[in-house]
């Protein structure tokens, strides 16, 4: 299809330009006479998705939920987009295949071990996407993060060049074994897949050559891995070096470390991984079926109001009751995730009208849009207070407060903060309110005073009556 002819279809479907969210980067990563790879990274979710192409012909690989940003690339490029794969279901955000299969009329191309409810094609290992006469994409099945998960292979004149390691291999780490089975077989289920994972390491990884260039789905702050490390690419032959996963040791061993030490689950994992097997619908009319409420509206008692204003703003004025997940930070879509289950309903408040959409497109980017009862902007002046601490004459070692620090166990424990500090990680918060003493004020902390705003919110909620104090960003004078 000539690039006419692929905007004449954007038209006729009624897709313009995207509008990214703008926390989306885009980036070419590589580029040769015979094809280019654009990379694509969602910074709050640590998400890097791709677009391949070679001559005119363009497949996007694991995108996120604004095909927009795709659509934009290849017009850019003149090219024409003919396939999206998805390396396995994601539990992290919501996919696009299902939107861009039914805009374009491309096939979605997936491992036929894939349960899925929307129309795939089987893509298993050893088949083929012919992009052009010098380049392929080559299926290549690696369980272990999921029981059906795939890699893509580049290969140029017959040589592989790159995998496309989706949530398998990741630079410095490999996929956690534990996110896809949530049923009475769960630790069945995980010790299994994390022996699959030996294998996929040992018998596909490591036979692959040592300068091919290794493309994750996701980087260093991802919850899909444990230890990755911050780099946007990696090779094979690097991995082999510097990965823990390939260093010489029995399944037994391998599988016993990789259990080990994961990272928490948030609530929505489970929500997503169903959401993409049964595609997600399309983003924009999603977006715009979120009813708009007038300004300062206020909900009925007892709703769950997600104030997704700057901490400063919140402690000034606030709902009753509202919970803080600041909305301009990297972690407002994992921390919304957790604090907020999947089967419940909430309100979205923000500052200003660009504040709000911008929460919206990134709620959306778990797919939460559908659980927003309704959005509006909050400016109100006479809503309840949150006394800022005063750190004047402060003495850590005074005792006069109750300390919860809400950071990991593993952070908490590599640097104390305070002696005689309760750590209870903000994902536990909501199950062990009954551990903190109220005989004292509370004092909140973390590393940086981004958890600390939700958590103190969090216990003003379910504590009322105690003297709650947000530490926030004056942590950092002592965590030197």
């Amino acid at each position: 299809m000539e690039r006419r002819n692929f905007v004449k279809q954007l038209a006729c479907i009624g897709i313009g330009s995207a509008v990214p969210l703008h926390d989306i980067l885009a980036r070419t990563v590589f580029a040769s006479p015979n094809y280019e790879i654009e990379q694509f990274e969602v910074k709050g979710l640590a998400h890097f998705s791709y677009a391949v192409r070679a001559g005119s012909k363009v497949v996007v690989i694991d995108p996120q939920r604004n095909p927009g940003v795709y659509y934009d690339y290849a017009k850019k490029k003149y090219g024409e987009i003919i396939g999206v794969v998805e390396t396995h279901p994601h539990a992290d955000f919501v996919s696009a295949h299902q939107e861009m299969h039914q805009k374009l009329g491309v096939p979605v191309y997936a491992s036929s071990l894939t349960e899925a409810a929307y129309r795939h094609t089987d893509f298993d290992e050893g088949k083929v996407i012919k992009l052009s006469d010098h380049v392929t994409l080559r299926a290549l099945y690696t369980p272990g993060h999921a029981p059906d998960h795939i890699s893509v292979v580049l290969a140029e004149d017959g040589r592989d060049k790159v995998v496309f390691s989706g949530d398998a291999l990741f630079i410095g780490d490999v996929g956690r074994p534990d996110l896809r089975e949530f049923s009475q077989k769960t630790e069945a289920q995980r010790q299994r897949l994390a022996e699959m994972m030996y294998d996929t390491v040992h018998t596909k990884f490591a036979k692959l050559a040592d300068d091919v260039v290794v493309y994750p789905a996701h980087g260093a702050g991802s919850l899909c891995g444990k230890s990755i490390r911050k780099a946007l690419s990696s090779t094979i032959g690097e991995e082999k070096q510097s990965n823990y996963a390939f260093e010489k040791r029995s399944k037994e061993e391998f599988v016993k470390l990789l259990l080990s030490d994961q990272p928490f689950i948030p609530a929505y994992f489970k929500y997503d991984v169903e959401l993409n097997m049964a595609g997600a619908p399309d983003v924009q009319p999603a977006l715009a079926a979120v009813k708009r409420l007038p300004q300062n509206h206020r909900p009925e008692p007892k709703a769950m109001v997600i104030d997704a204003r700057p901490a400063d703003l919140f402690k000034a004025s606030y709902i009753p009751d509202a919970i803080n997940i600041q909305g301009d930070g990297a972690g407002f879509v994992t921390w919304l995730g957790t604090v907020v289950h999947p089967d419940k309903a909430f309100y979205l408040v923000a500052q200003n009208d660009q504040a709000l959409k911008m929460a919206l497109e990134k709620t959306a980017l778990i797919g939460y849009e559908s659980k927003v009862k309704g959005a509006f902007v909050y400016d109100a002046k006479d809503g309840e207070r949150f006394t800022i601490f005063d750190k004047t004459g402060f003495d850590p070692k005074a005792k006069r407060y109750t300390y919860i620090d809400v950071r990991t166990t593993k952070e908490a424990q590599q640097k104390p903060l305070f002696d005689g500090a309760i750590n209870i990680p903000l994902q536990d918060l909501e199950k062990r309110f009954s551990e903190i003493p109220t005989d004292k004020p509370i004092l909140v902390s973390c590393a940086s005073g981004y958890r600390s705003a939700t958590a103190s919110s969090l216990i003003r909620k379910r504590l009322p009556d105690a003297k709650v104090y947000d530490l926030g960003a004056d942590v950092v004078e002592y965590l030197k």
